[in-house]
């Protein structure tokens, strides 16, 4: 792991938010930058090429080919909604195959997208990522224990992905069931990021920030 511990500023962060989102001019954006924090503290030595499955706006993607020790980010996602401003490149595929050779990246993100993908096809989805991507997938989701916290979920994948076109149905992994999707799709958890403050106060009460997870997935 790099021996550099980096952090995002949240304001350096809204500036390049800002330029794709008109929201993020009067909006910062704390808890992607709390995200993105988490994903450096699992992250490894740079990477040469980066691919964020399920970019939604590409906005992420965009920030980490700014901001992280990468030296190119592509994104993709099953239904087109990129900012046109973006300058990584962006496209729409199939949800099932990954437009590129075998190994044409080095790593991967996922990031608050797996929790959408229908139970009976994530085995196959991290299976083609295992294909597409010599290294390390890093996923950003979240962590249940049960109704309580899925419907805690439910109504933040609504607060946060409504207002950007975002999918909101979902099914939300345990702890056991993050590992047992490692273990079957030839990963396994390399690490997971110490808890992070996405909210404080009355918020944090009402959705714990234990709620939130980031683990590494390394290749098995």
């Amino acid at each position: 792991m790099s021996d550099v511990h980096m952090t995002v500023d949240p304001q350096n962060l809204q500036s390049i938010l800002a330029e794709h989102l008109p929201v993020f001019a009067v909006k910062t954006p704390r808890y992607q930058a709390t995200m993105l924090d988490s994903l450096l503290e699992v992250w490894l030595d740079p990477h040469e090429r980066l691919l964020d499955i399920g970019g939604g706006t590409g906005v992420i993607a965009q920030a980490i080919s700014q901001l992280f020790p990468v030296v190119s980010v592509e994104a993709i996602d099953i239904v087109d909604r990129f900012c046109s401003t973006l300058t990584v490149p962006a496209r729409q595929y199939d949800g099932k195959r990954i437009p590129c050779a075998d190994g044409a990246f080095d790593a991967a993100t996922l990031n608050n997208v797996l929790h959408h993908v229908p139970p009976a096809a994530r085995g196959s989805l991290l299976r083609e990522v295992r294909r597409a991507v010599a290294g390390p997938l890093y996923i950003k989701d979240h962590l249940t224990t049960g109704l309580t916290d899925d419907l805690r979920l439910m109504v933040l994948d609504a607060w946060g992905n409504i207002p950007f076109g975002g999918m909101v149905e979902a099914k939300y992994l345990s702890s056991t069931e993050w590992n047992e999707l490692a273990a079957e799709t030839g990963y396994y958890i390399g690490a997971v990021s110490h808890p992070m403050n996405y909210r404080t106060g009355i918020a944090a009460l009402a959705f714990p920030n234990r709620l939130e997870t980031t683990m590494r997935f390394d290749p098995a």
